[in-house]
């Protein structure tokens, strides 16, 4: 009789926790001895937990966790790998119990006015927003038809907005300047979230369109770090519209959909600008 090797119809075993902390602490270029002094914990102790020759406390899984800044979602996974059930809750932000979430955000939106503000996701899909920024979109046309132009997902992400060459791209006066920085953000983030299969995919979409300098793909931020913040010049007729962004974070969100809610509030950087939203809004 023949053999035949066949492909096997398991699934793959799942990473044990030390592999995953080997994993984490690797892309986040710590040695083992960063990590050990960050948790308060002995380099030996830290070889041996990746190793498997050691098994973690709950607790030593969170503190190691919090050393390595790993998002909630894959704190749930390196908890499942030590035998631990996860503990950051993972709603949607319609959740019922995302109630006080949803109206705070609301409140800070419409506090916001008459300037644009939005709250997006880990991948920059737009999930609330003001009525400026509403009217802001509607200044390329219906925000409708906007929106399905520039993202027939659905999802309404504001990097396809910007990038896109139907959406703003076209209307930015320092189109260089901003698109290497955005690209330079994605970069970063992507990088600290490898994991996160949307967002890379998003990056790798977005690196495609018309208009994005190959140069910018693999740029790396000037000085390694990020100017405090994202000016653009917005093209109304012969006049220019000069706007800045900041984007705000739940810095003790203890469910991993807040912690990956964003904030992002527009403000003018000049009267012009200023004058404008305050017409806009009238």
């Amino acid at each position: 009789m023949t053999c035949v090797d066949r492909p096997s119809l398991l699934p793959p075993d799942p990473p044990s926790f030390g592999a995953l902390l080997r994993t984490w602490r690797t892309r986040r270029k710590c040695s083992q001895l960063d990590v050990a002094l960050d948790a308060g914990i002995s380099q030996r102790h830290l070889s041996f937990l990746e190793s498997g020759r050691a098994r973690p406390s709950r607790d030593m899984v969170l503190l190691l966790g919090t050393a390595l800044d790993v998002p909630l979602r894959e704190r749930n996974l390196l908890l499942h790998a030590a035998g631990f059930a996860p503990i950051y809750q993972q709603r949607t932000l319609q959740d019922e119990d995302m109630k006080a979430v949803r109206e705070v955000l609301a409140l800070t939106l419409q506090h916001h006015e008459p300037y644009p503000a939005m709250v997006v996701n880990r991948q920059w899909d737009m999930l609330m927003c003001n009525a400026p920024a509403e009217r802001f979109v509607a200044l390329l046309g219906p925000p409708e038809e906007v929106w399905q132009r520039v993202d027939g997902s659905g999802r309404r992400n504001v990097m396809r907005m910007t990038f896109h060459p139907q959406g703003i791209q076209p209307r930015i006066r320092n189109w260089p300047q901003l698109a290497s920085l955005l690209l330079n953000r994605l970069h970063h983030e992507a990088a600290a979230d490898p994991t996160h299969q949307a967002l890379h995919q998003l990056l790798d979409e977005i690196v495609q369109f018309p208009g994005v300098n190959a140069q910018w793909r693999k740029q790396a931020w000037l000085n390694g770090m990020p100017p405090p913040v994202f000016p653009m010049e917005y093209a109304l007729g012969e006049r220019t519209l000069k706007v800045f962004s900041m984007v705000s974070t739940f810095g003790t969100a203890l469910d991993a959909t807040a912690e990956e809610l964003r904030v992002e509030t527009f403000f003018p950087a000049d009267d012009f600008a200023r004058s404008f939203f305050l017409a806009l809004a009238a």
